[in-house]
């Protein structure tokens, strides 16, 4: 299959490094090559000469010993092959019945195929969307995103009641056994107990009482009523 190639030049492979970049600078921190390499499943040294290559085509920013920011043109790609991946995964889960924790690999593989005629249509049969399976949201393809007002369970007062609106994970094990437990996104839940020194964060579900640990809770990001 041949896939999209950006008038620029930019291939897949750098893109894929761009998407990183830009979900790893999310908290306002620089991405550091090691975390990108373990996000790409590349070598540190290999992630490093590839960074070497982004700067010089100025798409990224590189500070020694601390990693690397997105330039303005290097965000504009990220965010359009954010914004592919996701509607990739949407119509994998909507219109061909993958579950949620299986479409992340198949999106990757299919992000950077997309024309913009392509896009387009997928845009427009799934209703214009504004997050993805997982709640992620849709960049425009201007590259704003959609307002939201999610905040990390975890952040909130013993009893409060929300909806939750994103699982930050693409982890397909994690997303899987979240699933098992009722905890996705349109899910509205109550926070009923979060035990000291990291012990189980108990949630209401509308199928009952649910414990799971604090590293799957601080991925759920709620809207709450």
């Amino acid at each position: 299959m041949a896939h999209y190639t950006d008038p620029a030049g930019v291939n897949d492979a750098t893109l894929h490094y761009l998407d990183v970049i830009y979900r790893l600078t999310q908290q306002g921190e620089m991405a550091n090559t090691t975390d990108i390499a373990e996000k790409l499943g590349v070598t540190p040294s290999g992630a490093s000469v590839m960074l070497k290559r982004l700067a010089e085509r100025k798409l990224i920013q590189l500070v020694p010993y601390k990693g690397a920011t997105l330039t303005p043109q290097g965000r504009r790609l990220a965010l359009r092959t954010i914004r592919r991946h996701r509607l990739v995964e949407l119509f994998l889960h909507r219109v061909m019945g993958f579950a949620w924790h299986e479409v992340d690999d198949h999106a990757h593989a299919l992000e950077t195929a997309l024309t913009d005629a392509l896009e387009d249509r997928m845009d427009e049969m799934l209703g214009h969307p504004t997050r993805c399976p997982h709640g992620h949201l849709i960049p425009r393809k201007d590259g704003s995103l959609p307002e939201a007002n999610d905040v990390p369970l975890l952040s909130l007062p013993i009893g409060s009641a929300g909806v939750i609106r994103c699982v930050d994970t693409d982890n397909s094990d994690w997303l899987k056994y979240l699933g098992e437990q009722g905890l996705y996104p349109g899910v509205s839940i109550v926070l009923k107990d979060i035990a000291p020194y990291d012990g189980p964060v108990t949630i209401q579900t509308p199928e009952g009482l649910v414990a799971i640990g604090q590293n799957l809770a601080k991925l759920i990001y709620v809207e709450v009523s």
